[in-house]
């Protein structure tokens, strides 16, 4: 496993507006993506003024890749985040969304329509479709809500026992023609890439043995409390030139509150292992003073198969939190201090001292 040493007494310090190749796509992403869940209004309502505050704010700090779905918020992210794109050279930025679900709208009283588990978002009702003319009209719909012609790469959203328990066989059988409408869309160059959404880690090796992905946007697996990946999943990755972005850095919201307050991992109330172990690490960072949103970011981008982290945003300050946690320096000396105390895998990359 490669490791990135430094000086015994050096501070690593991180850009966040440095890019990295992702995979075998061609694409460079910025280390510091913009996730777009938040703007569909999965936990409360926002604003559209606070929505523009948001994106402007993100898009004047440098930010240039910028994440979204159909599902997040029934359409209502794409339509938020086009709308501050369009105004933009489209040559400046990269934009994901996923493919997968197909919408149509909901037949009655807009004021009753239940959109769970997002608080707001539009009266739109989704099925799922990852045939090649389910992907197709998928992406057509994306195109038109985002009101831009093209999306540089596509995911492929939620295929997973999550959503779909014994029919994951079927779903991934009907995705065959699904993959050969993506790899078209690739050849002729109207996408840059595909890949594949990831809750479950049990479905990556699963994909990699079915299909020639080119990335995978793993929403929990490889965090700072999660690094089971290690064992087999990355290098197999490694091994076909796939590239990772990591969705979800703060597992969901525990590794950005921390362990005094209310917070959820794995989008559910977490359980006294995890708190334990984020006490833990807490009491390493208070040690080293370094925030513990700071090594939530870093800590994945030590991975040199990963491109880029997207942490969902709601307001403007938490965009500057975000630079500022990334740029923030962390004495190699941490890294190590948690590889002793056992909260980091042993074969974890970071930044260790010289010996």
């Amino acid at each position: 496993m490669e490791k990135i040493s430094q000086a015994c007494n050096s501070q690593i310090n991180m850009n966040p507006l440095d890019k990295r190749f992702l995979g075998k796509t061609g694409v460079k992403l910025p280390l510091l993506g913009f996730g777009g869940a938040p703007l569909g209004e999965l936990f409360k309502k926002v604003t559209l003024f606070q929505v523009e505050e948001t994106l402007n704010q993100a898009y004047d700090s440098g930010i240039r890749y910028f994440d979204t779905a159909p599902w997040y918020g029934h359409g209502l992210s794409e339509h938020r985040l086009g709308y501050m794109l369009r105004q933009k050279i489209r040559s400046e930025f990269i934009l994901s969304s996923k493919v997968g679900r197909v919408y149509s709208p909901f037949k009655g009283d807009s004021t009753v329509f239940d959109g769970s588990p997002w608080i707001g978002g539009l009266p739109f009702q989704c099925c799922f479709d990852y045939s090649s003319e389910g992907l197709e009209r998928s992406y057509i719909d994306s195109t038109l809500r985002l009101g831009l012609n093209q999306i540089d790469l596509l995911v492929i959203h939620d295929l997973d026992h999550g959503y779909h328990g014994k029919k994951v066989q079927q779903k991934l059988k009907e995705l065959e023609s699904g993959i050969e409408w993506l790899n078209k869309m690739k050849a002729s160059g109207l996408i840059k890439g595909f890949g594949a959404g990831i809750n479950d880690m049990q479905m990556m090796p699963v994909f990699m043995e079915l299909f020639d992905l080119d990335f995978f946007l793993v929403a929990m697996p490889y965090t700072l409390l999660d690094q089971s990946p290690l064992e087999d999943i990355l290098p197999a990755c490694k091994k076909r030139e796939i590239g990772i972005i990591i969705g979800s850095p703060y597992a969901s919201g525990i590794l950005a509150a921390g362990s005094r307050y209310e917070s959820t991992y794995g989008y559910a109330p977490p359980n006294h292992e995890i708190l334990k172990k984020v006490k833990s690490i807490e009491s390493i960072c208070k040690e080293y003073d370094v925030p513990l949103k700071a090594a939530s970011l870093q800590f994945p981008l030590f991975h040199p198969l990963v491109a880029s982290v997207i942490p969902g945003v709601l307001e403007k300050e938490e965009v500057l939190e975000n630079i500022q946690m990334i740029r923030h320096p962390i004495p190699a000396e941490f890294w190590l201090d948690l590889k002793n105390s056992e909260l980091l895998h042993p074969e974890a990359p970071v930044a260790l001292p010289v010996e």
